[in-house]
């Protein structure tokens, strides 16, 4: 998948009985393959399926149990053609399995660090890696930005030790977690310096609590809000959505992709 010069769309697909927006919609294998289907259908590149919620206070899952949500749902849709799988997990043992029945990229919300090992599973299959910032559990440093970067330094050294290249890579900046809603603005608001490391980036705000914060909204009634930090954040570089409602943010990076190539040419002209 190329990224970079048109907008990619990753369809969230939880099966959980207790994510905050989506809990319990997909938690069975027949329900979760209809909905990945209908968000293929929709223009979904890739889809992310996570058998762990990452909501604040989510109570913890058993690997086992995490296997037993995620593995029928990625054995069903593996080998579908023209349909990308992510699996959401952060260990290395579901990592494995997700890849081996057909997954192609592991989306790991604790970039690597939690479990290490992850990042050889990733290697040695060849497989995409989705690495996320987080300030859970840790100490941050002050300035948002240079925390980001200080993270992401650590994860990149697992994963360059480990053998994955630069091309399996996407960087996400954790929207939302360990970050209150002024933390979210600036991070939005300062993104494109991101950029100064150098790999495309994924934008997970879709119905985040910031979200309904300055909307006023309930988490399933947050798409249009989401769709606006879509937009924002395509602006300022992104290359991958991480959504819940496919199709609003489809639409509306098709307007910002034709922004962004409209400026492209422009600078080109200049040239």
């Amino acid at each position: 998948m190329e990224l970079g010069p048109k907008s990619r769309v990753m369809g969230i697909l939880n099966v959980t009985p207790d994510s905050f927006s989506d809990g319990g919609l997909s938690a069975d294998t027949d329900a979760a393959v209809a909905a990945a289907l209908a968000m293929t259908e929709a223009g979904a590149d890739i889809i992310d399926i996570g058998g762990e919620s990452t909501r604040p206070g989510a109570a913890p899952v058993a690997a086992l149990e995490e296997q037993r949500r995620v593995m029928p749902v990625i054995e069903a849709l593996g080998g579908r053609e023209g349909l990308l799988i992510s699996v959401d997990t952060w260990r290395a043992e579901t990592a494995r399995l997700a890849l081996g029945a057909g997954a192609h990229l592991i989306n790991d919300v604790w970039g690597l660090q939690r479990e290490p090992e992850i990042a050889r599973v990733a290697a040695q299959a060849g497989a995409g890696v989705a690495i996320m910032h987080t300030g859970r559990d840790r100490d941050c440093l002050p300035d948002l930005v240079e925390d980001q970067l200080f993270w992401f330094k650590s994860s990149l050294e697992i994963a360059r030790r480990a053998g994955i290249g630069e091309d399996q890579i996407v960087l996400d900046p954790g929207f939302g977690f360990a970050k209150d809603a002024d933390d979210n603005l600036e991070l939005m608001a300062r993104f494109t310096e991101l950029h100064a490391l150098g790999l495309p980036l994924l934008a997970g705000t879709s119905r985040k609590r910031f979200i309904g914060g300055l909307t006023g909204r309930e988490a399933p009634d947050r798409d249009v809000g989401t769709v606006a930090t879509s937009v924002a954040l395509r602006l300022a570089g992104a290359a991958m959505f991480r959504v819940h409602n496919v199709a609003f943010n489809i639409d509306g990076l098709a307007v910002a992709d034709a922004m962004v190539q409209s400026s492209r040419e422009k600078e080109r002209g200049h040239g």
